[in-house]
Order: C-alpha cells, then sequence, then structure tokens
C-alpha cells in the first residue's frame, strides 16, 4: 500500500490526481488513507449555514456644547420643583382650609334650607388635605432623585420622559396665566387666591423654556444634545 501523501496542515491528501479533504463531511471522521478514524480532541467546523446574522452596532453617542447645559437645567429644575413640592404643606393646607370654609359658608347662604355643615366636615377636609400634600411630597421627591439620577448619567428614557412632562407643564401654562390675570379659572372650585396661580405660572415659564431646548436639541441632536459619532455637527 502506498503511503498517504498529506498536505502541510494535515487537512488534505493527494489521490493521485488532486487533493482531497481527511476530514469527513460532519467534521468527526478522518480518513487515514485506508479507513475513517475518529477524531478524538477536536471541534467539528461549524455550519455556517448555522451563523446569524447581527445588526451591526450603533455608533456612540458623543456629547456636544448644549449637553451640560442641558443636564444641569434638568437637574436644576428638580431641585427647585422638589423644594417647592415640599414647602407647600407648610402653606397650601391653610389656604385650602379657608378656601374650603369659604366655599361651605357660600353654599349655606345660597341655600339656607340646607343648614350648616358640622364643623367636623372643615377639621377632616384639612386632615385629608395635609395627608395629601406630604404624599405628594414623597412622590415628587422621589421622582425628581431618579431625574436628577438620569440627567447626570443622561438616561435616554430620562430625557423623553422629562421632555413629555415639560410639554404637558407648557399646555398648562396659559390657563394659569388666564387664572393669574383674572382672578378665576373653570378649574377653580373652591377660589383659590390668585398668588397660586402666580405662583405657578412663575414656575411654569422656565420650564416651558426648558421644554423648547430640550426640543430644540432632540430634533438637532438627539437625546441630551447627543449625536452619533458619525453624524456629529462639525460646528457643535
Amino acid at each position: 500500500m502506498a503511503e498517504l501523501k498529506l498536505s502541510d496542515d494535515g487537512l488534505y491528501y493527494w489521490d493521485g490526481s488532486r487533493w482531497v479533504s481527511t476530514l469527513s463531511p460532519d467534521g468527526r471522521w478522518r480518513w487515514n488513507g485506508s479507513a475513517w478514524v475518529p477524531l478524538t480532541g477536536m471541534v467539528p467546523p461549524p455550519d455556517p449555514a448555522a451563523y446569524q446574522a447581527y445588526p451591526p452596532q450603533a455608533a456612540p453617542r458623543v456629547p456636544t456644547r448644549w449637553t451640560k447645559p442641558l443636564q444641569y437645567a434638568v437637574v436644576a429644575v428638580s431641585i427647585v420643583y422638589a423644594a417647592y413640592t415640599f414647602s407647600l404643606p407648610f402653606w397650601m393646607t391653610g389656604t385650602m382650609s379657608q378656601a374650603m370654609n369659604q366655599a361651605i359658608q357660600q353654599q349655606a347662604a345660597q341655600n339656607p334650607d340646607m343648614g350648616t355643615p358640622p364643623p367636623e366636615i372643615l377639621s377632616t377636609y384639612t386632615s385629608m388635605m395635609t395627608v395629601t400634600l406630604w404624599f405628594a411630597v414623597f412622590i415628587v421627591v422621589a421622582l425628581a432623585t431618579v431625574v436628577i439620577i438620569g440627567a447626570l448619567k443622561r438616561w435616554t428614557w430620562i430625557f423623553y420622559a422629562v421632555l413629555v412632562l415639560l410639554g404637558l407643564s407648557t399646555l398648562s401654562l396659559p390657563f394659569n396665566i388666564i387664572a393669574a390675570v383674572s382672578g378665576s379659572s373653570g378649574l377653580n372650585v373652591y377660589s383659590l387666591p390668585s398668588l397660586i396661580y402666580w405662583i405657578a405660572v412663575g414656575i411654569g415659564i422656565p420650564l416651558a423654556a426648558l421644554f423648547v431646548c430640550m426640543l430644540v436639541a432632540v430634533i438637532r441632536y438627539g437625546p441630551w444634545a447627543m449625536p452619533r459619532k458619525s453624524d456629529t455637527p462639525a460646528a457643535s
């Protein structure tokens, strides 16, 4: 029997006219010139059809000169709004109780037959309002903390969440301005003082300005004013 002539890598043998693979189609056997012998300690070559086409990785986003100002603005607004909400239980409870008392007296004057409601109603309302305001403080402070962390870390979902909230706040700004100027509103059931609406306007104006800036930034660059590296404008 003639000696088997192998290629330098040992993967082919010469049959006299051409080079033939020494491996079986499944990669588990090797031809030694006279018989197929099992391969041990070798991993069969993978089937190309088993590979899945993975999408190319997106280019990373890079900051622009807009990025840090947007981050700091969102952080500042979150702190101010959380501080404002924290102050509400200390002064809003009395204001709401007074407005509620006036509403009860007006209702009693317009409907004498109904009689005067017992004083316990106002006390119960005040207690409920206090609990509600402190619950709102807890929620707002927790959300503000998440927003601050997300802004500093440039979380994309935080950017869009803040953008939506600022958009809703901007939509309510005209109604607050009308209520502050006229001293009345369709939602002002208990005849709240116009000072409350002026405070809402004072907070709403910078929120609206931030909304416009964030909207322009996301349209021009992307979330947190960070475009893809390949799309970075030269002037940014």
